[in-house]
């Protein structure tokens, strides 16, 4: 996969992550992913399409995480992933794939959006409806864990 797919998504889900919830946010290493399974508790996923090619983005939060985010970006405490914590990720992968899709429609890249998915529990898939490698990109922050993933393949495949 190309790095340029990549990195627009990273930095974008740092800027979001610092500018909203005042949270840095430290990447580990990139890795294939080879299985479906969530690596956290909440996840939202989106699908994006351009005439080169089509992919989708995963952010998977750990439930300590995203509560921790959720109090810092909405100020409110949760008890747990409720209504609002599902709410919140939801907008978290739109947000972060619009910025992703402003820088790369500056390389040339115009995406179309899907509206995002969030998907809930423990030991829960992450199905990634193209045929591309999926990255995954392991985060730390002092709130706790999240993962990325990325998966894109060329669209003029026939």
């Amino acid at each position: 996969m190309n790095v340029a797919f990549i990195n627009p998504f990273l930095e974008s889900i740092l800027n979001v992550l610092n500018t909203m919830a005042q949270l840095e946010a430290k990447a580990g290493r990139p890795m294939i992913k080879t299985d479906d399974m969530a690596r956290g508790d909440v996840t939202g996923v989106i699908g994006m399409t351009s005439p080169q090619v089509k992919g989708s983005l995963a952010i998977t939060f750990s439930e300590q995480a995203i509560l921790d985010i959720c109090k810092r970006m909405l100020g409110e405490e949760s008890a747990g992933v409720d209504a609002t914590v599902t709410d919140l990720v939801g907008e978290i992968t739109n947000i972060v794939t619009g910025g992703a899709k402003r820088i790369l429609a500056d390389k040339g890249y115009e995406f179309d959006l899907a509206i995002p998915t969030v998907v809930v529990g423990k030991d829960h898939k992450i199905i990634h409806k193209f045929l591309g490698p999926k990255v995954i990109v392991p985060f730390a922050t002092d709130a706790g864990e999240f993962f990325v993933e990325i998966c894109f393949e060329d669209a003029r495949r026939g």
